[in-house]
């Protein structure tokens, strides 16, 4: 990819996409891993069918209760901790992966790296006493 491509990112319907955004809001070592725009668009993608296809078969594995217009399927698979973290450790695989993967390790991060965040605090201190 050039350096003055577009970069896409996939939009997802509901709820899987919803699904992996909380994971990472819930798990800040998957961020830190997928820092860059070209990792956070792999691990989107791979985390979107691969959730997708966990989710799948938890349902053909486990029965859920009779639709009643109050959850969906997913909601009620994912009320058993042990599917939800099912899904959050796919998700830190998925992550750890692209990661890995020497293609993005050139790939620029997102927002400040630690050492930028911490001149910024002893700025901060400095500027506020």
């Amino acid at each position: 990819m050039s350096e003055h491509e577009d970069l896409w990112i996939p939009l997802v319907d509901e709820p899987i996409g919803s699904i992996v955004a909380q994971a990472q809001t819930d798990d800040p070592e998957i961020d830190r891993l997928v820092s860059g725009p070209h990792k956070i668009l792999a691990f989107r993608t791979f985390a979107y069918i691969r959730v997708g296809i966990l989710l799948g078969q938890l349902l053909v594995d486990n029965d859920v209760p009779e639709y009643d217009g109050t959850e969906t399927w997913i909601e009620a698979l994912l009320r058993d901790p042990r599917h939800e973290q099912a899904v959050v450790n796919e998700l830190r695989a998925v992550a750890e992966e692209v990661a890995a993967d020497p293609r993005y390790a050139d790939d620029e991060q997102i927002g400040p790296d630690d050492e930028a965040r911490e001149r910024f605090r002893e700025f901060a201190l400095n500027q506020l006493g």
